[in-house]
């Protein structure tokens, strides 16, 4: 496993991480290491119990959360959403998709099942569409102290991109299912993640807070500038991911998209239970049947390829869309095509990532839970490109 520390110190050399952490576990043996620094000023190195800002890997925590309401019959994947929030009843859809002004009705509400798809019609703000820019203009998801009902209230007034359930785009859409979460379970999104999944999962480091006891534990968070080609404290330009809330110590916030912190052993507790639906010791979290449904691509022929397209992606001969040889599930991508993924990977791997270049995976063929921690923002992708390979050629 050396060899995984040297190819990640590499990058580090190039100056495109400040560290690298990372844990495998193939076939119940467990498999770690870390390189770098957790703070490249100060120069203090990565320690086992290192907190990072997981951001979008939140989401697959909140999708397994909200499955096992599914699986509890206290809602369905075919509810519309304004069966839980009405303040998103009279929601309109663009008739052009690059025209703001114009609207529409919708054919159909949004559904539960299209917020885990990401066919609702949301967007993002970092997007490259007229709902993104609009997202933008009225700073969604860039305070540090809104509560998630704030945020969805304001969202609720913005139009949808497009017909509910006619296309795939990234989205916010993860926020509105944590927010129904809040409303049918009636307690706050920190609350209920604590005891469905952190407290069964042992995963005592992983929460929306910090404790100030703990913020020394924190990596720094960097971003990578093409232009100088180097690692910058987070540019706060328009349109840029690192404009959203991401507090340390506000222990009311929560969001369903991101805002999480997390550490490699935590995130592995998660990875390892998507193989079983239990913990290590035996506690049920979600029924292995709901597992496999979840990560099994849901998305018609017609949506492919998917993509994440932000402002600045120039779709030039060295242009690589990573989606390309995956599909879409309850919240997490579902690899089904090898072919368009050098041939690597097991059909049915899945898995997310995060802004700031975290990554996981979990392959159920090869039995297989890998998790990648760092922090920047605007990173090269070839990092966990290099991870990736390494775990199909070596193990």
């Amino acid at each position: 496993m050396e060899k995984l520390n040297q190819i990640f110190q590499k990058h580090i050399n190039e100056g495109k991480y400040p560290g690298v952490q990372w844990k495998i576990n193939f076939n119940n043996k467990n498999y770690e290491g870390k390189v770098g620094y957790k703070n490249l000023e100060t120069e203090e190195i990565i320690e086992e119990d290192t907190i990072y800002r997981i951001w979008s890997m939140t989401k697959p925590i909140v999708a397994v959360a909200a499955m096992q309401l599914i699986e509890n019959e206290q809602m369905s994947l075919d509810d519309p959403i304004n069966k839980y929030l009405p303040e998103f009843s009279n929601l309109k859809v663009l008739k052009d998709e690059e025209n703001i002004s114009i609207t529409t009705f919708l054919k159909n509400p949004p559904t539960i099942k299209d917020l885990f798809l990401h066919t609702a019609g949301f967007s993002y703000n970092f997007l490259n569409d007229s709902i993104g820019k609009e997202y933008e203009k009225i700073k969604l998801f860039q305070s540090s102290t809104s509560s998630l009902e704030e945020e969805i209230l304001l969202l609720s007034k913005v139009p949808l991109l497009f017909q509910p359930s006619t296309k795939w785009r990234y989205s916010v859409s993860m926020d509105v299912l944590a927010r129904i979460l809040e409303v049918v379970l009636q307690e706050p999104l920190q609350v209920i993640l604590e005891k469905q999944i952190f407290s069964p999962l042992y995963m005592k480091d992983t929460s929306f807070f910090i404790n100030k006891n703990n913020t020394h534990r924190l990596m720094k968070s960097y971003e990578f500038d093409y232009v100088e080609n180097k690692l910058t404290e987070i540019i706060a330009d328009p349109q840029k991911i690192g404009t959203y809330g991401y507090p340390i110590s506000n222990n009311q916030y929560a969001r369903g998209g991101h805002g999480l912190y997390s550490t490699t052993v935590d995130y592995m507790s998660f990875a390892n239970m998507l193989h079983s639906g239990k913990s290590k010791d035996g506690k049920k979290i979600i029924d292995k049947k709901t597992i496999n449904f979840m990560t099994k691509n849901l998305l018609s022929p017609s949506f492919f390829p998917i993509e994440i397209l932000s402002i600045g992606t120039i779709k030039d001969k060295d242009y690589v869309n990573d989606l390309d040889a995956y599909g879409w599930g309850l919240g997490f991508r579902t690899l089904v095509d090898r072919s368009k993924n050098s041939n690597l990977g097991s059909i049915g791997e899945f898995g997310w990532s995060g802004a700031a270049a975290t990554y996981f995976l979990v392959d159920p063929v090869k039995n297989i839970s890998a998790v990648l921690m760092t922090q920047v923002l605007n990173a090269d992708s070839n990092l966990k490109k290099d991870f990736y390979r390494f775990i199909y050629t070596n193990l």
